[in-house]
Parts: structure tokens; C-alpha cells; sequence
């Protein structure tokens, strides 16, 4: 779905990707979200400082609910905290999930994701991964987007080498 009633005109539903994340015997969440990176933010706002075991089910409960970051940016706050409650830090992540979606719909985020409210370095990272394909240009301090890193640097082998 195209966009136009914002400052800024994306296809949020999905991007036009260059590459295809491959499959990692990790199964990361990201890697089923990757053709959405509004998902992928949402699903890294759940993981940050949670265990995806944890998170997740959370996680799915809410895009079932607000699919779209047009739905989860005029949502009210207090009913996401309602539901995301057991998961711990449900009011800093209920506010940041609706402030983050109103950002990505109104912001030119696409070469700086931590331009949009509560992205830092772990979902930036991830959007460079598995959205954008340039694997090569991050590293990840994140565990599980460490993993993914060195599997990727296995299948298609190191092409720069650390100084």
C-alpha cells in the first residue's frame, strides 16, 4: 500500500528489495518479517531486553491487532500497554510502538532508521540486514543478529576483512 498522505510517499507494505535474507538453521524472527521493515522495527521494540521466547507471542498478538503502522500509530497507547503488560516495560514500549509508527509514516527514515523514536542500534541493525541487504556495512553487538552475521559471512564468504 503506497502512502500519500504524509510528508514522505512509502510503500509501506513492503520495499523493493534487492536480495533475499537466506533461511539460518537461527530461524530468527526477522528473518519471516524482512519484506516489512515497520515489522521488524515493531518486533526489535518487543525483543529489546526480552527473550524472543517471551516477546513474541506479544509481538504477534499486537500485529493481529494493528497490522499496519497506520493502525498501530493511531492507537491508543494505554490498550497496548493493556496486552503487552506481562511482558515488563509496557508503558515505555507501548509509547514508543505508537511513536515509532507515526515516525515511519511521517519521516525520511530510510537511511537513518534511529531517526524514528526508540530505534537504536539493534533494529537499525537488522534493517540493514534483513531489509536492505548490506550486511557487510554493520556489526551487530546484538547476540542473535551476531549469529545471523557469521552465518552470512559462511554462506557468502568474507569480503573485507577487519582492521
Amino acid at each position: 500500500m503506497l502512502i500519500k498522505c504524509c510528508k514522505y510517499d512509502y510503500n509501506i507494505a513492503q520495499v523493493d528489495m534487492k536480495w533475499i535474507p537466506p533461511r539460518s538453521p537461527y530461524n530468527l524472527i526477522q528473518e519471516q518479517l524482512w519484506r516489512d521493515p515497520w515489522k521488524i522495527f515493531v518486533v526489535c521494540i518487543f525483543c529489546n531486553l526480552t527473550k524472543r521466547v517471551h516477546a513474541e507471542p506479544y509481538f504477534w498478538k499486537c500485529i493481529d491487532l494493528w497490522p499496519t503502522a497506520e493502525d498501530m500509530s493511531i492507537a491508543d497507547p494505554e490498550e497496548i500497554e493493556k496486552i503487552i503488560k506481562p511482558l515488563g516495560l509496557s508503558q515505555r514500549r507501548s509509547r514508543a510502538l505508537v511513536k515509532m509508527s507515526k515516525d515511519y509514516l511521517q519521516k525520511d527514515w530510510h537511511n537513518n532508521p534511529e531517526a524514528l523514536y526508540g530505534i537504536g542500534k539493534y533494529a537499525s541493525d537488522a534493517y540493514a540486514i534483513f531489509c536492505q541487504g548490506d550486511w557487510e556495512a554493520v556489526n551487530p553487538k546484538d547476540g542473535a543478529l551476531v549469529n545471523y552475521h557469521n552465518f552470512l559471512k559462511k554462506v557468502y564468504g568474507e569480503k573485507h576483512r577487519d582492521a
